[in-house]
């Protein structure tokens, strides 16, 4: 079984190549943009990572990743709420971006896939 880890969008992006258990590669995003905390999609990374296991995206079984992005919204919301009114103005910046792209993050994370390889599914 083979199982391709993501992290981005946050900070530090990178990908790694399970294979049976074991790690075959991984690599931050930022060894090959040379950006320090690159956070974006780790576009490059992956790339590493299938060449060096010498497999497609249509060899993985499964993508993970690293986090919730429900649960951490919840969690926000929760602190939010327990030290209003002060924390408003940060609450309202934040907001607009969490409903537009954290949220949604599975989607944007497949749609992403697929420019890699468009018979991704």
């Amino acid at each position: 079984m083979r199982v391709l880890g993501i992290s981005a969008f946050y900070h530090e992006s990178a990908a790694a190549l399970i294979e049976d258990g074991v790690v075959v590669a991984a690599a931050q995003e930022e060894r090959f943009t040379r950006k320090k905390g690159d956070l974006r999609y780790p576009r490059q990374a992956i790339d590493y990572c299938l060449a060096t296991a010498g497999v497609s995206l249509k060899d993985i079984d499964y993508v993970a990743f690293y986090d919730k992005p429900f649960l951490k919204f919840e969690r926000l919301l929760e602190t939010y709420l327990a030290f209003s009114p002060r924390g408003f103005t940060s609450f309202r910046m934040a907001l607009p971006i969490w409903l537009r792209e954290k949220l949604f993050q599975k989607s944007m994370l497949a749609d992403e896939l697929k420019v890699n390889d468009p018979e991704f599914d």
